[in-house]
């Protein structure tokens, strides 16, 4: 059965990236993911043990709802990955209401639930994964929402270190840089915020269409050096990103 190991955000893009992983080398994986057909069509593809699970991260009673929905079927979790990530630029000028709570609670608040849920199904030897973003070093414009939750995870990230060291549960924030992915829809953006963006974004010295980006089946190599490595050594922060080959 190998290591159990919860995804969230499990179906496009790196979510799905790492489930397929995982599953190949014998881990049972849970996909947890807002709309539930997308996570279920990855499962249904890995096959057993794999399973899937209807959560918005953002939501406290949907992420209870799911962890209580694991804990039927797996009282122990070993890696719990925090995934699921809102990435949409506008300026705080335009922001919307549903915009700026919708990506404060699956970016931050969303892997707070997450790790409250599963750290009492954790023991000594478990791992939680956040992945974080380079955007907190590089300048984007209109991504201030974006960038400030981002920055939060990885305060959150480092103080939960020491928090659940005694524990014997590791922490790792993964910065990770661009990438793509085949089953990632295009993002469905305001077409003028969208234009404004990548504007904006080569005034301030990074060129969208030109920046290196890497595949997101090549950033799972990380996240499986991670769960390899040696009980007595621990990796609080890894930044990784795509290159020109």
């Amino acid at each position: 059965m190998g290591k159990s190991i919860v995804i969230t955000g499990a179906g496009a893009g790196l979510g799905s990236a790492l489930a397929r992983r995982f599953a190949g080398e014998g881990e049972t994986v849970i996909l947890l993911g807002r709309t539930f057909s997308k996570v279920q069509k990855v499962a249904e593809e890995l096959g057993e043990p794999a399973f899937a699970v209807e959560c918005d991260v953002g939501d406290p009673d949907s992420v209870r709802k799911a962890f209580a929905a694991i804990a039927e079927r797996h009282p122990k979790i070993d890696v719990l990955i925090n995934n699921a990530a809102i990435y949409e630029p506008f300026t705080i000028a335009e922001a919307r209401d549903d915009q700026i709570q919708s990506i404060i609670n699956t970016n931050l608040a969303g892997p707070i639930y997450c790790s409250r849920e599963a750290i009492p199904m954790m023991e000594k030897g478990a791992y939680i994964i956040h992945v974080g973003s380079e955007v907190i070093i590089e300048p984007f414009a209109m991504l201030s929402l974006y960038q400030c939750t981002k920055s939060g995870l990885e305060r959150l990230s480092e103080t939960m270190v020491k928090e659940l060291e005694p524990l014997g549960i590791r922490v790792t924030l993964v910065r990770a840089g661009k990438m793509m992915s085949e089953d990632k829809s295009a993002p469905n953006w305001d077409p003028d915020a969208a234009g404004r963006f990548y504007v904006q974004s080569k005034e301030q010295g990074v060129d969208m269409m030109k920046a290196a980006i890497s595949h997101c089946d090549s950033v799972t190599d990380t996240f499986r050096s991670l769960l390899d490595l040696k009980p007595d050594f621990q990796v609080p922060m890894v930044w990784v990103g795509g290159r020109k080959p």
